[in-house]
């Protein structure tokens, strides 16, 4: 399964860390939401080649912002051009409680990529009246709205209002509700008049069971059905999208002219045939080279990669990261992948699911230089690509923690108070004061470096037979590879851990998330949807269930209050083995029946009483639950013949101001894509 984004915790947003230099990290707050800015700390000190690559390839990587936008929803593009063009040109009073919702509202829809919320995936409810919208859309000129050929104001109001103010339409971007057809029920606009049935006729058809290197069925297409004939639109140039691909290859290719050596230029004339074909034999193809490309320093994802927003999980979503290799602190993550066997041979699962041979493991600590698509403004953390388990198996996989977003997170928590509010006594605060960051950091390595790449499918498996369950399955394989690893003495032997003791921080942090702080990112009375926030209750209640009878995890009550309590850490890494196995077994055998059972018994459901309790606590911090990143900003510095000479970076543009100039610079796509 895909497997990018999967430590967006609380935890990253929770450590303690002096600021450093004096830069201003926070941005804005709004809603649920906290706007961070993030540093590119050594990019001054690249050549002008280097610096030249970035640029081009973060010119790619903002092509592709309206992709995404239309990826998760139909009304999407529409919605956000209406309400830019009265951010921009509205001369009413700005004043007024209705406009400064109408604000809140258009600003988390830059930061969701669309009308529901990037995390939950429930729809916003707008906090102003169809009456006033409809008041202010009318004092604007037609030609600043997005009006479709012919179409008056009025039919534009009345096609576009009941999507934004009615909640029974569209309500949820991805539903994973168990017997439900997640198809027809999601809004996401992979899917147009069919099916989940259908769905997986379609693709169950093109699949031979005994092809050992299969492509990844539907992942860059929309499938519908018209008149009855079911078909792909394929995201490619002269395809769905591609005047936004058009853009996007045009910057790649002046990349490609800036190529740091010659394999790095091969990954990127073979990404761009992938755009001009669509074939998914030439993205194999591409995957294959760009994983084996270790010597670049400058590195970049630029496509359709995550299925986290498709409800069965093989549509991907369009992203890209720009980066460059962090080299000392890449010595920690080469560190473990120098002994990637090692640990696959120990690891606590049947033998028959595990690797004979571990090829082609790479890891790094990367700088970002540029987030866009489905990492922007919310992003992982740690990355590990490529997803196709047979390329995994056969050409290795490349995984990155992402060093200076992670060094956001930490200095922007200074001193915000959550530790005081949820850890149960100062033996945990001074583990986690003293050892969070490290552990944290290490868990991260672990999870995308071994976790997402130990194990295999037995022969036969179809990669997508867990369906909806698929990605929630694969985050807590990964998650359970590393928590069960942070405890072995192997890492303390690697010079990975200062001391036996220090994985306790990341223990205690994580299953106090899984149990409990996680759910301030639940609305009351609603069930947990997104995967990755599945995968860690789905951990850690299992284990406060099963080590019950030992007493080795307990949620205890210290006056109205409610903590976690690990009293047996031993305990605890031995169920997280056991989980490690079963979890394991699923996922290599393809059972289907055993993976929906343990997902909708411990993974789920909310307790309404703790889940109201940690909101309250949250509440009182005014802490916001979510964070994310405005992008530095690169100007390129041209001579008279029209060579670039320099490439500057900034760090002064604000929330707003960079979402509308993104809006002007970067929107290729008509409001309606079919």
């Amino acid at each position: 399964m895909l497997v990018a984004g999967s430590l967006l915790t609380i935890g990253c947003e929770e450590k303690k860390q002096a600021s450093a230099n004096n830069f201003d990290y926070t941005v804005e707050k709004f809603a649920d939401l906290q706007i961070l800015r993030y540093q590119v700390p050594g990019f001054d000190e690249l050549d002008l080649k280097q610096k030249e690559l970035i640029y081009y390839l973060s010119q790619a990587a903002l092509e592709g912002r309206d992709i995404l936008f239309d990826q998760n929803g139909k009304y999407n593009l529409r919605i956000r051009r209406l309400l830019e063009a009265i951010y921009v040109n509205y001369q009413g009073d700005k004043n007024n409680p209705e406009y400064k919702n109408l604000e809140t509202y258009l600003k988390r829809i830059w930061f969701s990529n669309g009308i529901h919320h990037h995390y939950g995936c429930e729809k916003f409810a707008p906090g102003f009246t169809p009456e006033y919208l409809k008041e202010v859309v009318l004092s604007l000129d037609n030609t600043q709205l997005p009006l479709t050929d012919g179409q008056s104001t009025e039919e534009f109001c009345a096609e576009i209002f009941p999507v934004v103010f009615d909640s029974s339409i569209m309500p949820k971007r991805v539903n994973q509700a168990d017997g439900e057809d997640v198809v027809v029920t999601s809004a996401c606009n992979y899917y147009d008049g069919i099916s989940q049935a259908e769905v997986e006729v379609f693709y169950g058809n093109m699949k031979d069971s005994n092809d050992i290197t299969p492509i990844s069925y539907g992942l860059n297409s929309r499938l519908v059905k018209e008149n009855g004939v079911i078909s792909e639109q394929v995201w490619k140039i002269g395809g769905l999208y591609s005047s936004a691909i058009e853009k996007i290859v045009y910057w790649l290719k002046k990349a490609e002219g800036v190529a740091e050596n010659a394999e790095q230029r091969a990954v990127i004339n073979k990404l761009i045939a992938y755009y001009e074909s669509g074939d998914l034999r030439t993205f194999d193809e591409y995957a294959i080279l760009w994983v084996k490309d270790t010597d670049s320093r400058i590195d970049f994802v630029n496509g359709f990669t995550e299925s986290y927003g498709d409800p069965l999980g093989m549509k991907a979503s369009w992203e890209s990261l720009v980066n460059f290799k962090d080299l000392e602190a890449t010595k920690r993550t080469q560190t473990i992948s120098d002994n990637a066997q090692w640990f696959e041979n120990n690891s606590p699962v049947d033998d028959k699911f595990k690797k004979d041979e571990v090829k082609g493991v790479s890891a790094k600590v990367i700088t970002a230089a540029i987030l866009a698509g489905d990492l922007y403004p919310a992003t992982a953390i740690g990355i590990n690509l490529p997803n196709a388990n047979w390329i995994r198996a056969e050409h290795g996989s490349k995984s990155v923690t992402i060093g200076n977003i992670t060094d956001a997170y930490n200095k922007a928590a200074h001193g915000n108070g959550f530790g005081d509010e949820f850890i149960y006594s100062n033996t945990e605060r001074n583990w986690v004061d003293q050892y969070g960051d490290i552990t944290g950091d290490l868990h991260t390595d672990l999870h995308e470096c071994l976790g997402h790449g130990s194990g295999k499918l037995l022969p036969g498996v179809d990669p997508d037979a867990l369906k909806a369950y698929g990605a929630t399955v694969e985050e807590a394989r990964a998650d359970l590879f590393g928590l069960y690893y942070m405890a072995d003495p192997k890492l303390v032997e690697l010079g990975l851990l200062p001391n036996e003791d220090a994985y306790k921080a990341e223990y205690y942090n994580f299953l106090m998330n899984g149990l409990m702080t996680q759910l301030v990112r639940i609305e009351p009375g609603n069930n947990i949807e997104e995967s990755h926030m599945r995968n860690r209750q789905l951990i850690a209640r299992w284990v406060l269930e099963k080590g019950a009878s030992e007493n080795a995890v307990q949620l205890l009550k210290k006056g109205d209050k409610t903590y976690v309590v690990v009293n047996d850490y031993q305990k605890v890494r031995q169920l997280f083995g056991e989980l490690l196995s079963e979890i394991q077994r699923i996922k290599s055998t393809g059972d289907f029946d055993a993976a929906r059972t343990i997902v909708e018994n411990y993974a789920v459901k909310v307790d309404p009483e703790l889940h109201a309790e940690v909101l309250e606590r949250y509440k009182k911090l005014n802490l916001a639950p979510y964070k994310g990143f405005v992008n530095p900003v690169y100007e390129a510095v041209y001579d008279a013949d029209g060579n670039i000479t320099d490439v500057l970076v900034s760090y002064n543009e604000g929330y707003a101001e960079q979402m509308l100039r993104y809006s002007r610079d970067y929107s290729s796509l008509p409001s309606i894509n079919n």
